[in-house]
């Protein structure tokens, strides 16, 4: 098997770091354009739901992350390529802080796959699992 073409596994690098700046700064329309429409989202690994659909998904992250003040880190990506479809494993960090004064660090991977669609990579299944997570709730 041929090795990938470089440019590809570039884009598909681009494509997640502009899926964690788009979510930082909170920009959904431009967050929802790094998704297929037919985006499936797997968050059970760290204790959240199974979306299927890309406005679905991005409707339920949104409500659960609007108001919070957020930072995503992704690295050491694992990249395969075959023609048009890709699978990716990102560690990832997180750190969100919202207005009640809850906040959470997590640390994990993200498992995904990716499609090449109209020339642009777009994620079409993203699988969130954490290997830490402190959660922090201010007293009452």
């Amino acid at each position: 098997m041929a090795a990938p073409d470089f440019a590809d596994w570039l884009a598909i690098a681009n494509v997640k770091a502009r899926y964690c700046r788009l979510l930082d700064a909170k920009d959904w329309d431009g967050f929802a354009a790094l998704f297929t429409p037919d985006f499936r989202l797997d968050a059970t690994g760290s204790g959240g739901p199974l979306l299927e659909g890309r406005d679905v998904a991005i409707a339920s992250v949104r409500a659960s992350i609007d108001a919070a003040r957020t930072v995503h880190h992704v690295h050491s990506p694992e990249i395969a390529i075959d023609g048009d479809t890709a699978t990716a494993i990102w560690a990832m960090q997180d750190h969100l802080v919202w207005p009640d004064g809850r906040s959470l660090i997590g640390h994990g991977h993200y498992h995904e796959q990716y499609r090449r669609e109209g020339g642009h990579w777009r994620i079409a299944r993203s699988r969130l699992t954490r290997l830490a997570i402190d959660m922090k709730v201010p007293p009452t």
